[in-house]
């Protein structure tokens, strides 16, 4: 087996245990070992732990196999009541978990990009090992307490193999040690048996029954030619009777005294390969396993189906608008067809690509919990809206600008523990991530009970950069996201490893923007902060309303569509020397599509006007015809020099002509 092959499939597998471990060392930091829940913790850590070894002794990654092991071994003495898990044991362990990770990413690279051994860690994965282990648990000493007398009686010399202290997967390197044995001759016995060498308990020492006529010479030899093998005692005994565990069969008389043709018994071994190590360890289960539910896709395929599918969506509009030149009920008839069938593809297609947030979420508990103790605060961390789903290139995008704010919320929102206790809050601060679903988008917050954002200092700032005039004597929520947001733009008066560089927030901005959503401030000074990103479901296919100026079409998404009516001239009136309109109480803004891509305005009496809305801001847009709602599919283009920054993509339409998509949020 090409170990290189899998290795994706590994790092997707250990990334979510990683998650898993990280998860389960917050919780201890909180919890007592010796409660229900801290004990259901340590057993989570153990799992996850205990896993990622197994996969990295398959795959042969010899620096995660080496962690995994320490922290397996730390763990251990941890259930087994011989070891306490203080804070010092706690920060090991968040160290180990930082080195793990380092080296999964790391594994089976090499430095020229090829597969090879994972390179060491920043921290020394030695000492670190040694840290872990604290004391070393003689293995061989415990495997010769196993006597003669504990082997079923059987046919065979009794063996005694005791593996390497450092062993990764015992259980698998025992079932090679095993398989090397039956080419001597018969087991006949196997204490344990082969099902106790994948339990959590398989410390690496084990005693089987073997009929041969080979000399002990012989025998040592072939087995420790298995690797990790560091012990092997053999008693010639005189047996009676005959049972144990046949692991090869039934007794082959013709297996007994058998050694290799060729003499195969005295050439060296090579050491198995990573299919060897796969096959032994689960190819007898893998076979035996019912078929599975789900199973893992390259998401390159996802996304190469969801090109197939807007191709099709085009496609079909340029099928509904030929069939209605045609008066044909037959024709009409099979576009139809096509057309339901086309669309039930986009939503399978689409409903593929949708993963629950908590995929991104669930990284981020370790985040706020280093961020918070960097800077000595206690911050308790909540998560809602954890199987909201989003799609999977959305939701990967996010994930920076989320880490962005969360940090920052810890750094700038949240007191210190006698900052609060003084102004009459718990110590511990409260940071929330939510994820609500509102019509075609999402909606994410960000929200903590800090000291909110400092506004006299933000103006102050702002005042002093020119950004804002020296008359104002305040700003509203969405002037201040202005401000912060500018690139460069700082409150704090050093830079530190969270922030005071003036990036995060403009990152923050940027990033969501170029994504087709928004950001909204809100702050109450001494109460909190929160910031929510509006997103939509989807970035390859959305819906939109399309609308016509002059001779252009043009499309925007109704995830910002309220309502649509009439122009009419008694609705439009000027204040301050800006067109607004009158919606039932509302009044509104009023901004015209033609103005802005520098088209003629066309007849009031004719236009439309699409109430569009980000949040809580609303503007009305005037366009000179509605075309009705459209699945568009969503195009990156560059943009000439000098053209109107409003737009962030562009479609094809049914006719085959181009229609540009319309960014709302740099409207209002």
């Amino acid at each position: 087996m090409d170990a290189g092959r899998y290795r994706e499939l590994f790092l997707t597998e250990a990334r979510d245990h990683l998650v898993s471990i990280n998860q389960a060392l917050i919780a201890l930091e909180h919890t007592p070992v010796t409660s229900g829940r801290g004990r259901e913790s340590v057993d989570e850590l153990f799992r996850a732990v205990h896993t990622v070894k197994g996969m990295s002794g398959v795959m042969g990654y010899d620096a995660v196999g080496a962690l995994s092991h320490a922290m397996e071994t730390l763990l251990a003495r941890v259930r087994g009541g011989e070891q306490s898990l203080e804070s010092p044991q706690l920060g090991l362990l968040f160290d180990a978990a930082d080195a793990l990770e380092a080296a999964v990413e790391s594994s089976g690279v090499a430095d020229d990009g090829t597969p090879g051994a994972a390179p060491a860690s920043a921290l020394d994965v030695a000492s670190l090992v040694e840290r872990l282990q604290g004391r070393r648990t003689d293995v061989v000493v415990v495997a010769r307490a196993i006597s003669a007398d504990s082997l079923p009686a059987g046919d065979g010399i009794a063996i005694h193999v005791a593996l390497d202290a450092g062993t990764i997967l015992p259980g698998a390197r025992a079932q090679l040690v095993v398989a090397r044995a039956t080419s001597l001759g018969a087991v006949t016995a196997l204490v344990p048996d082969e099902r106790a060498f994948v339990g959590d308990d398989f410390a690496g020492h084990f005693a089987m029954r073997l009929a041969t006529d080979a000399d002990d010479a012989t025998i040592e030899r072939v087995l420790r030619a298995a690797g990790f093998v560091a012990d092997v005692r053999i008693v010639r005994t005189p047996l009676r009777g005959h049972g144990g565990t046949h692991v090869n069969g039934a007794a082959d008389e013709g297996a007994r005294g058998r050694t290799p043709a060729g003499g195969a018994a005295d050439a060296p071994v090579a050491p198995p390969d990573a299919g060897a190590r796969f096959e032994a360890a689960w190819g007898n289960d893998v076979l035996k396993a019912p078929l599975q539910r789900y199973v893992r896709i390259d998401v390159r395929r996802l996304d190469h189906l969801m090109s197939l599918v807007g191709e099709l969506l085009i496609v079909r509009g340029r099928l509904a608008q030929r069939a209605l030149a045609h008066d044909d009920p037959l024709l009409e008839e099979s576009v139809g067809d096509a057309s339901r069938l086309i669309g039930e593809l986009h939503d399978g297609v689409l409903g593929g690509r949708m993963v629950p947030v908590w995929q991104v979420f669930d990284r981020f508990p370790r985040v706020v919990r280093d961020a918070a103790h960097s800077l000595g605060k206690d911050v308790e961390f909540v998560v809602e809206g954890r199987e909201i789903e989003l799609d999977r290139a959305l939701l990967e995008q996010v994930a920076d600008p989320l880490v962005h704010l969360l940090r920052n919320a810890v750094d700038h929102g949240i007191e210190a523990p006698a900052v609060r206790l003084a102004a009459g809050k718990r110590a511990a601060g409260r940071l929330l991530v939510s994820a609500v679903r509102e019509r075609n988008a999402v909606v994410i917050r960000v929200a903590d009970d800090g000291r909110g954002v400092d506004r006299a200092r933000v103006l102050q700032r702002a005042q002093a950069e020119g950004i804002i005039d020296a008359e104002r004597e305040a700003l509203e929520d969405d002037e201040i996201l202005r401000v912060i947001s500018r690139a460069g733009f700082s409150t704090a008066d050093r830079v530190t490893d969270l922030s005071g560089r003036g990036v995060g927030i403009d990152a923050v901005l940027s990033r969501i923007r170029a994504l087709g959503g928004t950001v909204e401030l809100r702050s109450e000074d001494g109460k909190g902060t929160s910031f929510s990103l509006r997103l939509p479901v989807t970035l390859a296919v959305i819906p939109a309303l399309m609308a016509r100026i002059g001779d252009e079409s043009y499309a925007l998404p109704l995830t910002h569509v309220t309502e649509t009516l009439q122009l009419s001239r008694g609705r439009v009136r000027t204040v301050r020397g800006r067109e607004v309109i009158v919606i039932r109480e509302d009044v509104l803004p009023l901004l015209r599509l033609g103005d802005i891509v520098g088209s003629s305005r066309g007849d009031d009496c004719a236009s439309h006007v699409v109430i569009l809305q980000v949040a809580e801001r609303k503007a009305g847009l005037v366009v000179d015809q509605l075309l009705g709602r459209e699945e568009i599919v969503v195009k990156s283009f560059d943009a000439v020099r000098g053209a109107a920054t409003c737009f962030n993509g562009a479609t094809i339409l049914g006719d085959g002509s181009a229609a540009l998509i319309l960014e709302v949020c740099s409207l209002l």
